[in-house]
């Protein structure tokens, strides 16, 4: 089998409410995705997705991922997507770097791996868990009135774990967790993720000011570093995410005991190929991860709960559908948002697609 043609779509997803995080520094009401299909001679094309959470979340854009389409779709074509660390290799040697760029290309040669093997993705990443996946919301940055509002919009759709953003200021933030404290359920947990807000005397200060709340706090500086000078002055369990983009970060991380949990994002590793052996490394040295991608529709969000569903519950502590937050829903099938949990589709492959109805002509096609 070899790749003959691959097409490449963009398309712009509105967001269903105005979304701020990073203390109100970063605000979003559309996100910008770009899919991919890639064909074989063999009749079976996979899809994949990459939709980095706008371009000044993290250093990567749609255009990028355009750009870098164009690098490294000429050195595919001809090769056998099913050997997927080839792939892989070929891909960092066309273009060092750039991992978001890979993502939608390693996801879709997956979707021809499970295609042609007659199985799911989650049975080739691990084998399938049984349990459901629990999903977490995404609370945006706003007043304490606002936060809570969002957190009642969630509720209503079944979420159980809240990830509400944080970094206005040391009072500010202080005050907003003691408001969501207040208002949460028994069944309820909560994570505050403050996207890189923090100088670290900011987040020393807020952490031992709430010592007594049972929460997890999720990149609170913007660098490894300075989240490793919070880890070592605080108490609460801390998630890293931006800042852990390569393998080697992870390895780093846990042997400094920087964290207790990690956001394992697929766009921003390059996808699931490199996702699963952090993803098996992580299992093995004993940290959580939340398992997700940057955002966009249900084709992304299918294949990060593949990789959730093939992951040990002991390790897992939310996934997030980005796709639950956009007003318009371009993909057929996928995992979905079913009261707070979800399922890895149990047909051959990724088990999403896009709707080609709602992607138009590609902006460009290789082969």
């Amino acid at each position: 089998m070899k790749i003959s043609r691959i097409r490449v779509y963009a398309l712009t997803l509105p967001l269903e409410h105005g979304y701020w995080l990073s203390g109100g520094r970063l605000y979003f009401d559309t996100l910008e995705t770009t899919f991919a299909a890639v064909e074989t001679d063999a009749g079976i094309t996979g899809w994949g997705e990459a939709c980095p959470w706008g371009a000044t979340y993290l250093p990567a854009f749609a255009g990028g991922v355009r750009a870098g389409i164009a690098e490294l779709a000429p050195q595919l074509i001809g090769q056998d997507p099913r050997r997927l660390d080839v792939i892989e290799r070929l891909m960092d040697r066309a273009l060092p770097g750039h991992p978001y760029v890979k993502s939608a290309l390693d996801v879709a040669c997956w979707d021809i791996l499970g295609q042609a093997a007659s199985l799911p993705l989650c049975e080739l990443l691990g084998g399938r868990c049984d349990d459901e996946i629990t999903l977490h919301s995404s609370i945006p940055t706003g007043t304490p009135e606002e936060m809570l509002a969002s957190i009642d919009r969630a509720r209503a759709k079944g979420y159980r774990i809240h990830s509400c953003k944080l970094g206005i200021g040391v009072e500010a933030d202080i005050a907003q967790i003691r408001s969501v404290e207040e208002a949460l359920r028994p069944e309820e947990s909560v994570t505050y993720d403050v996207n890189r807000a923090w100088l670290p005397d900011q987040a020393v200060q807020v952490m031992t000011a709430t010592e007594d709340v049972t929460a997890y706090f999720e990149q609170p500086c913007e660098t490894y570093e300075e989240c490793l000078s919070v880890r070592r002055l605080t108490r609460q369990p801390i998630i890293l995410d931006e800042c852990l983009q390569r393998f080697a970060d992870l390895v780093r991380a846990q042997g400094d005991r920087a964290c207790e949990a990690i956001g394992l994002k697929l766009s921003r590793v390059g996808g699931l190929t490199v996702a699963r052996r952090m993803r098996d490394f992580c299992v093995q040295t004993g940290l959580r991860l939340n398992i997700e991608d940057t955002g966009g529709s249900a084709v992304a969000d299918t294949a990060a709960v593949h990789l959730a569903q093939s992951t040990p519950e002991t390790h897992r502590r939310a996934t997030w559908l980005c796709h639950d937050m956009i007003a318009i829903d371009p993909a057929i099938g996928g995992a979905r948002n079913r009261g707070g949990v979800t399922w890895a589709p149990d047909t051959p492959g990724l088990g999403a697609a896009p709707a080609m109805e709602m992607l138009g002509e590609p902006v460009a096609v290789y082969g």
